[in-house]
């Protein structure tokens, strides 16, 4: 009885995620096949930026065209999972028409929303329904502020209606074109790589830098001079003012003493790598000031896989894991996205004998970033794939049980 229960959930399950990818795979066709666009674009002529409707009309309309006909295709498509369970003799095989179910849902209330039937659409479009956002985009499920970024941020990515997973796989669950991104460190070998990946991303970087000098990327077939800023250390907040600008800050500059330990050595250690990163993170997060402001905004932070392994640089280690416990305390709260960077040695001034390539190592930050990645770890230790989630985990857990904010996302 168990086993059948256990391999009847399991099919059920099957059957609903199998309807869900023929739903994004649908979507994801419907902006690069000019047939099912036609049908398509009414669901994006229906709202404006607060998700009000167009018109009634409209917003009846673009249900008959690209809802409807979405929910046919996957209900058409459910049947294949019952054929898979009938040909391989499985059973409980009535668990398989739990996708039919399901699609059943959507459809019905496609319809009703077709024929204007009151309250269908406050019960059944969720991702729809206007006013402010409360919460930031999610990881793993579709809600208002995650699909409201694929009618205004960018129609070519976050195609997923209920789960992320297609997104994720296809890289599509944040995108970086066009977004205006900063990166400190500029002048450093990660810097610039990022900067370069960021770049063939689409994105539209400014560099951030204390060397000042001007940043140029070497570029497939030219070099490209970048917008450079100079700052210092301990003149975060006179950023603010262009941070008004940014979508996404990534907070990369550091430095490394390696076996000084003298006070001289711990106050620059510390400063540099937590408490300026802290000053400036929290800069940033003043530039956010709507609801929208808070859906676009991100912010990276490289703290370095020193937070649970040994960098044989001891206020190395001790400063940067200062800053990646101040990162996870702070996100608990924080009005955006916060990513972490948590990448093992890559040759670099700090690390000479780095045995990643900073080129390497950027374009997978980029990579698992679009695939909506929060603890972006890129290393060539296997352990820090186990500890870090673990630590991370345990840590953000105490953080949230003994301690507390009055403050709401956006503050009033």
């Amino acid at each position: 009885m168990t086993i059948s229960l256990g391999m009847g959930l399991a099919i059920a399950l099957a059957s609903v995620l199998w309807v869900e990818l023929v739903r994004d795979v649908y979507h994801t066709l419907s902006h690069l096949w000019q047939p099912l666009y036609r049908l398509h674009v009414w669901h994006h002529r229906v709202f404006r930026r607060d998700l009000s409707v167009v018109s009634d009309q409209i917003y009846r309309q673009a249900h008959w065209y690209n809802d409807l006909p979405e929910c046919l295709v996957m209900l058409l498509l459910s049947i294949l999972p019952w054929v898979i369970v009938h040909t391989g003799n499985l059973s409980p095989q009535w668990t398989a028409w739990t996708g039919s179910l399901y699609t059943l849902s959507f459809l019905l209330g496609a319809i009703g929303r077709g024929l204007g039937i009151p309250l269908v659409d406050e019960l059944t479009d969720v991702t729809h329904r206007p006013g402010e956002f409360t919460s930031l985009p999610a990881r793993w499920f579709v809600n208002r502020p995650y699909h409201w970024r694929h009618h205004f941020d960018n129609q070519d990515a976050y195609f997923s209606g209920t789960f992320t997973l297609v997104d994720k796989i296809m890289g599509t669950a944040l995108s970086l074109k066009n977004k205006r991104i900063a990166v400190t460190g500029a002048s450093g070998t990660l810097g610039q790589a990022l900067l370069t990946q960021l770049y063939l991303a689409g994105a539209k970087v400014t560099a951030l830098t204390s060397s000042g000098n001007s940043i140029v990327l070497n570029v497939p077939g030219k070099e490209l001079p970048l917008k450079t800023l100079s700052w210092q250390i301990g003149q975060e907040a006179q950023l603010v003012a262009e941070l008004e600008q940014i979508d996404i800050l990534v907070i990369n500059h550091g430095v490394n003493v390696h076996e000084q330990r003298d006070l001289a050595a711990i106050t620059k250690s510390y400063e540099v790598n937590a408490f300026s990163s802290l000053r400036l993170m929290e800069s940033f997060f003043k530039t956010i000031k709507s609801d929208r402001d808070m859906i676009r905004k991100e912010v990276w932070i490289n703290t370095s896989e020193a937070e649970v392994n040994p960098a044989f640089s001891p206020l190395y280690e001790l400063s940067k894991r200062t800053m990646g416990d101040l990162v996870t305390m702070r996100r608990l709260d924080a009005p955006c996205v916060m990513r972490k960077l948590i990448l093992g040695p890559f040759k670099s001034n700090l690390n000479p004998v780095g045995v990643m390539s900073a080129s390497w190592v950027a374009k997978q930050i980029v990579n698992l970033a679009q695939r909506d990645v929060r603890n972006i770890i890129v290393t060539i230790n296997p352990l820090t794939f186990i500890l870090f989630p673990i630590k991370e985990f345990c840590v953000a857990s105490y953080f949230r049980f003994f301690s507390s904010s009055s403050k709401s996302l956006i503050d009033s």
